[in-house]
């Protein structure tokens, strides 16, 4: 049975569905930290610094994919917002059948060239053999992670975000444990930690996928419901390819982070790799209130309930801000703790960088909360046009502070790079948002009108 966002309290709708979305993202998160810490403790910094240089190629297939399969599934929740149970269903096999057509064309296209695109990156040379290990078992793994992402997607639509937490705890202890059999037990080095993550996202797939057919039966597709028209795959596309442009405009910026820390020096590598980890426990609320606001402005507008959208992220941005408050303030002053965790005091010098830019981060961390929540909702609302400009903002933002601060500030110049993007990106989103609710709202007095004259 699928579950409304409609109705009820929309502070509290909002922070039931957020609540298993930021559980789940913590057990998804502790997994990867778990490939971290161990590789950092056990196997080195280099080679921890090299999982941060694969994880920047990686985030751009994956995000890409994600955003695809977001679009769909955004489609997906204005429907069952609708109650149109047909089109619900061919948004389904629309999504599945584009995402896995892509999930192919980039494991096939991308493998091969592993090792090119590193060297390209500027890889430190001591962390090359490291990272291409890596990369290449993800990669060869990208229909798993693909297939997780839609199937969490889709569920969130069906207004179910507690499934995938479930099998994300259980991914993570299965994570966790081939960690050290491969990485302890079998000497597999940054190989085996890669290898874990996959087999643990395979079995938390196959289990979202095994409920997903229990639980809704909006599911069982029909020989009928793969039987698409252009138009329906080009409204999946419109919305999808958008989405997915946007998150890789995002993955650039990072791509482009990454190849000036790489020309700064294994140290730079290493201590940003630890500053990401810790960074991203610190935001995982902000991230999870936004994924909630897009499946939660996506039902309402099928309802065409756009009063109640707005009332949503308002309640949503007090919540959020408040939030980010207090976790930008520990990053400000217990950066050095965090940092510690991943890599020990050995190295120093990566404790002292990774710190700084928790101090820098932690300043725009409400930024961040708000960019998410409005991202979010012009998503949900179908506004991917929109959002792809606020990337574009973030994309220039982020290259900017990246190749022109780190000249003469080196790392320290090039920590501001991901602060100053959120900036420009939240303004961009702040414009987009207060125009579309103005159109929305007379979208809405027409919308009652012609209820009151049936």
């Amino acid at each position: 049975m699928t579950s409304t966002l409609t109705k009820g309290s929309p502070a509290k709708v909002i922070l039931l569905f957020t609540l298993p979305l930021f559980v789940g993202n913590l057990f998804q998160q502790l997994y990867n930290a778990a490939d971290t810490l161990i590789v950092g403790r056990t196997v080195g910094v280099d080679a921890l610094g090299a999982v941060g240089s694969a994880g920047a190629v990686l985030n751009l297939i994956l995000w890409f994919s994600n955003g695809i399969s977001a679009g769909c599934t955004i489609i997906l929740a204005q429907r069952l917002g609708a109650g149109d149970e047909k089109g619900m269903r061919r948004s389904i096999a629309a999504t599945a059948l584009l995402c896995g057509g892509m999930a192919l064309l980039m494991t096939v296209c991308v493998t091969p060239f592993t090792r090119t695109l590193l060297i390209w990156m500027r890889t430190p040379e001591v962390q090359l053999d490291y990272a291409v290990q890596y990369l290449f078992v993800i990669l060869c793994g990208t229909v798993v992670s693909v297939a997780f992402n839609v199937f969490t997607n889709l569920l969130r639509a069906l207004g179910d975000s507690r499934t995938p937490l479930w099998f994300l705890m259980v991914a993570c202890g299965i994570n966790i444990v081939l960690d050290f059999v491969f990485i302890l037990g079998c000497g597999m080095g940054v190989a085996g930690a890669a290898l874990a993550t996959v087999l643990a996202q395979l079995v938390a797939s196959l289990g979202c996928f095994a409920v997903m057919l229990i639980k809704y039966p909006v599911t069982h597709l029909k020989k009928e419901d793969w039987r698409l028209s252009g138009r329906e795959i080009r409204r999946h596309l419109g919305l999808g390819v958008p989405l997915g442009f946007q998150y890789s405009i995002i993955g650039i910026g990072i791509l482009a982070l990454q190849v000036v820390l790489n020309g700064l020096g294994n140290v730079a590598v290493s201590a940003q790799t630890a500053a990401g980890k810790a960074e991203v426990f610190a935001t995982l609320p902000l991230n999870s209130f936004g994924a909630t606001m897009a499946t939660y402005a996506a039902q309402n507008y099928g309802a065409h309930s756009v009063s109640r959208i707005r009332k949503g992220v308002l309640q949503c941005s007090i919540m959020s801000v408040a939030y980010s408050v207090v976790t930008g303030a520990v990053s400000f002053f217990f950066g050095k703790e965090l940092i510690a965790i991943f890599v020990g005091n050995e190295v120093p010098e990566v404790v002292t960088y990774g710190s700084y830019y928790l101090k820098v981060a932690g300043m725009f961390y409400f930024t961040l909360a708000l960019l998410y929540i409005l991202r979010s909702t012009l998503q949900g609302l179908g506004k991917g046009g929109l959002t792809t400009v606020a990337g574009i903002m973030e994309l220039v933002m982020r290259v900017f502070a990246a190749w022109v601060l780190s000249v003469p500030f080196g790392y320290y110049g090039a920590c501001w790079a991901s602060p100053l993007a959120w900036a420009g990106a939240f303004f961009a989103l702040l414009i987009s948002y207060i125009i579309t609710m103005r159109k929305l709202h007379q979208q809405e007095l027409a919308w009652e009108a012609v209820k009151v004259s049936k």
